[in-house]
């Protein structure tokens, strides 16, 4: 609590000293006829149109003005129904513009031009729309968790490459917008221009490095006059067409299989400020595969999320780091019942091993005095697993309930790009099984000038229902002052979790039960030289003790830097070093811990000019420990081959070998079974891409993870954290681990917001205990193991309700 005041204290006194960031404005103009979007600057109304010139450069050296040989010149007007915006870049010459053929939402090797417009001028949150000189679209949202990238919009934009001159027109609708209703408003806006050839990104609105944050040194469009938000409703139904390939080879099950669905994603704007996202009946079948991995950890893997629906527009749910979207239709919190009744002739007819969503709705939006509001919800159908008996009678078992997903955020917007939340997280299941609710309490305060800055979060956690007899009760909480702006950066956080906050049933937590203090400091030069454009340095010390019984278990220090030379190369390293401490986690039992040793490592990257044709990196770290001598190498390369503005290929191997460490095996007659092993891993992708147009794509990634344990001496864990020979223990415990995955995906957007995608997915997987085999036989071993081969067929068409509507007019 001391510690606290101390921090508010001085956190005040702060907010005297720094003075408001001065930006650019422009006075608002209205059209009464709208521009067409043809990339053409003919319409006489572009003639007094607010002109953004002037533009500086931020990256990679920051405060160069641009000259008139790469001038930039950006228009802006406005009418009932949208916003326009025109843009002429100049090059040197026309070799000079870099214009890559991509899938839209990517930018590629491409010089681009972007608006970023922050409706609520709340200098936190805002959107940005950006067109490629490939003619490619962009769109993300900033939120102070970040950029957004997986937020779409439906707007026009148009390219033209007039000699060593490219022009971009984009219209941007209101329907893609959320604003106040007010008569006269000022939105913040600024515009980036992206040289690639010269890896130099420019700003309307100067950009400093040695300040925090993007939006908040945004400029201003002023005097926006009588306008509204238009009736918002689009919906788009979708049709799909799956076959599936499986060499089961067995009497009662077919190899391949097929099914046809059909859902709809619906959008409706409540009102000016608030929309409304449902999906029904939704199809994820065509999403990336995981990157599966042989986990030898006691700790879940995270995969990341490749659904759109679930990565589109959730900034406000991420508040609080209580949501990982992943757990909505996961495995079945259940399934272990199918293994208790499972007898020794019994047969598994049906085991699922996802649950399946019977829709999911979202509402988010913020009012204009800068509260936000989410609501998310989702539920997911009740799972069943099939066993059949010996006399051909068959068993339900229930591996998953009806279940209800839950989230319910408001945050409030501050001065001083600050803001405070509540956030809560519940799920509900029908029957016997368990029930969860999160809470949490999260604050992000910023003094004048975004210099000092003091963040944290209070969280509680409740289980109730099922098994447990009286409600479990967790809390965490957390705060981290420290200084975000200028050269020197530095920050203390204190972690606190105790031993029974569980966030898991909706968010991911690896561990609890431990107290963590930190320090942070960073310093960097953002003045070039004449061999480097910038260069980054920090350190990092932690200390970690155990929240119940408090006692010590780890210590570390560790520094590194980053520099970006002259010639658009980059460095960065990392050392670090670990003091002897306790692991509690990896003997998988309660109340147990292993001594884990001293350790030191170090980590190096280097990468080249991503502009160039063939660009690529390698990484590489070494890391030894006390005990056995344990020593782990990891090494590997990436490589990128544009070939040309269509077609590029991309590679990757990382190489990891740790040899003698120490690790969790097994239990035996209540003993804790240690290994001394080696770890090799291997992993290899291969990616293919070919952009038929600024609408058309395909690509093509193939991934081989190879890891594989071998065991080399058994030890028993003892009560006091030490490893002891055990000459008993005779299972052998080596693990062989291969996954392969091909996705292949061909994409046409042949339509706004509409789309036709064909996949082939590829699937097989190779699990064994025999570790003496080689990389290549492993392979081979793996190509010629049964393959799961999908093949999908899938058309989402998008209908807007006004545009309905204007064609029924006509």
């Amino acid at each position: 609590m001391k510690l606290f005041l101390l921090c508010i204290s001085i956190f005040c006194t702060c907010l005297s000293i720094n003075a408001q960031i001065q930006s650019k404005s422009l006075s608002a103009k209205k059209t009464a006829t709208a521009p067409k979007i043809d990339g053409i600057l003919d319409e006489i109304i572009w003639r007094d149109a607010p002109l953004a010139t002037n533009f500086v450069a931020f990256q990679p050296a920051p405060g160069i003005k641009e000259d008139a040989e790469h001038q930039t010149l950006v228009y802006i007007l406005y009418d009932d129904q949208a916003i326009y915006v025109f843009a002429k870049m100049k090059e040197a010459s026309a070799d000079d513009i870099s214009k890559e053929l991509v899938n839209r939402d990517q930018i590629g090797n491409s010089d681009y031009l972007g608006f970023i417009v922050d409706t609520y001028h709340d200098k936190i949150n805002a959107q940005e729309f950006i067109v490629t000189a490939a003619g490619i679209q962009f769109d993300a949202k900033f939120s102070a968790q970040g950029e957004d990238e997986n937020w779409n919009a439906v707007w026009e934009s148009a390219v033209k490459i007039n000699g060593n001159e490219w022009v971009a027109e984009i219209k941007i609708p209101y329907s893609a917008l959320r604003f106040a209703s007010k008569d006269i408003q000022t939105w913040g806006i600024n515009f980036v221009r992206n040289r690639q050839k010269s890896q130099q990104k420019l700003t309307w609105s100067e950009l400093d490095p040695t300040i925090n944050g993007f939006i908040n040194q945004e400029g201003e469009l002023i005097g926006i006059e009588k306008i509204k938000s238009p009736f918002r409703l689009s919906i788009s139904p979708y049709v799909s067409f799956y076959v599936n390939n499986y060499p089961y080879n067995q009497p009662d099950i077919k190899n391949t299989t097929n099914s046809f669905n059909g859902g709809m994603d619906v959008k409706y704007g409540i009102n000016a400020s608030f929309t409304l996202d449902m999906t029904l009946v939704p199809d994820f079948g065509q999403v990336q595969s995981d990157n599966q991995v042989l986990n030898l950890t006691p700790f879940e893997v995270r995969y990341d999320e490749n659904r759109q629906f679930f990565t589109e527009g959730t900034e406000l749910f991420n508040k609080g780091d209580l949501f990982y979207s992943r757990r909505v239709g996961s495995a079945p919190i259940n399934s272990y019942k199918l293994y208790e009744v499972l007898g020794s002739t019994d047969k598994i007819i049906s085991n699922p091993s996802q649950t399946k969503l019977i829709n999911a709705s979202k509402i988010s939006g913020r009012t204009a005095k800068g509260l936000g509001i989410g609501l998310f919800n989702a539920v997911s159908k009740r799972t069943e697993a099939i066993i059949e008996k010996v006399d051909g009678t068959r068993k339900i078992i229930e591996t998953a309930p009806l279940s209800n997903y839950n989230i319910f955020v408001l945050d409030q917007n501050l001065k001083n790009n600050s803001s405070v939340s509540f956030i809560n997280s519940n799920v509900l299941r029908s029957g016997n099984t368990y029930d969860a609710n999160v809470s949490a309490l999260v604050f992000d305060l910023n003094t004048k000038g975004n210099t000092y800055n003091l963040n944290g979060a209070a969280k509680m956690s409740r289980l109730f229902g099922g098994d447990f007899t009286k409600p479990s009760l967790g809390y965490s909480y957390q705060i981290n002052p420290g200084k975000r702006s200028g050269n020197f950066n530095y920050n203390y956080q204190l972690s606190v979790v105790d031993n029974q906050f569980d966030p898991n049933d909706l968010g991911i937590l690896f561990n609890n039960n431990y107290i963590s203090n930190s320090i942070n400091l960073e310093y960097s030069w953002y003045k070039p030289t004449k061999w480097y454009n910038q260069i980054r340095t920090w350190m990092q010390a932690e200390y970690v003790s155990r929240y119940k019984p408090n006692t010590y278990q780890s210590k570390e220090v560790n520094g590194g830097g980053f520099i970006q030379f002259k010639n658009l190369w980059s460095f960065n390293a990392n050392l670090t070093f670990e003091g002897r401490g306790n692991d509690f986690y990896e003997p998988r039992t309660e109340g147990r811990s292993f001594i884990t040793p001293a350790a030191k490592g170090i980590r190096f990257n280097l990468r080249s000019n991503r502009s160039k044709k063939i660009s690529g990196g390698v990484f590489a770290s070494m890391r030894s420990r006390d005990l056995f001598d344990g020593n782990r190498l990891s090494f590997g390369t990436f490589q990128n081959f544009r070939i040309s503005n269509k077609f590029s290929l991309g590679t990757e191997i990382d190489i990891n070998q740790a040899n003698n460490f120490a690790g969790y095996i097994a239990k035996e007659n209540q003993n804790i079974i240690f290994s001394r092993r080696d770890v090799r891993t291997i992993e290899n992708s291969f990616d293919v891409k070919y952009t038929f147009n600024n609408r058309m794509g395909l690509n093509l990634r193939t991934r081989h993870y190879w890891s594989e344990l071998t065991n080399k001496q058994f030890y028993i864990l003892e009560i006091e954290g030490g490893l002891n020979p055990n000459t008993t223990f005779n299972k052998a415990g080596d693990r062989n681990f291969n996954a392969f995955n091909v996705d292949m995906v061909y994409l046409w957007r042949f339509a706004p917001g509409s789309e036709f995608s064909l996949a082939w997915k590829d699937a097989s997987l190779l699990s064994n205990n025999n570790s003496q085999i080689n990389y290549f036989n492993n392979l081979d071993r793996t190509l010629n193991a049964p393959q799961n081969n999908n093949f999908s067929l899938k058309i989402l068409y998008y209908l807007d309700y006004l545009q309905l509507k204007r064609k029924s007019k006509v």
